[in-house]
């Protein structure tokens, strides 16, 4: 198992993202995985990209599985220092913030597609992503999460 998804953080977080993508979607994050270190270790390794940001003014990402951390071109430690506005162009950053208020209005979208860049400066298009609200337990707030299995560099 990856160190990272190891740690009482990643399973903690990867706890709340497939319960909160089961309760918008109705479906599992990923299917057949027990909850706790064998959910962890399966999100961080699985071939799609997962990445989850909190609720901060200007929110700031906690959680990118290998193949995020990849895409993007970041460490662990460079990724969860990043303000989640940075994974898109400056061009690009009004049309995120509207996919997001929208994603807090209605719960989930489920047919996303934008320009992202990585930290090299490298842009992709990212296709058909998943965007879900994050909650806790308690029902408040807590961040919000993508997942996509298609991109393309430009």
């Amino acid at each position: 198992m990856n160190p990272i998804a190891a740690t009482d953080l990643a399973i903690a977080q990867t706890a709340c993202l497939a319960r909160c993508f089961k309760h918008w979607t109705g479906r599992e994050l990923l299917p057949g995985a027990a909850p706790g270190p064998e959910l962890a270790a399966g999100l961080f390794a699985a071939p799609f990209v997962i990445v989850a940001h909190g609720t901060e003014a200007d929110p700031i990402l906690n959680y990118g599985n290998q193949a995020a951390l990849t895409l993007w071109e970041m460490t662990w430690a460079e990724l969860t220092r990043t303000p989640s506005r940075l994974t898109a162009e400056a061009p690009n950053r009004a049309e995120r913030a509207r996919l997001l208020e929208t994603v807090a209005r209605q719960g989930f979208i489920d047919d996303y597609s934008g320009i992202r860049i990585s930290k090299s400066g490298r842009r992709f298009r990212i296709d058909r992503a998943i965007v879900w609200n994050l909650l806790t337990p308690e029902g408040r707030p807590c961040g919000q999460a993508a997942t996509f299995d298609r991109w393309e560099f430009l």
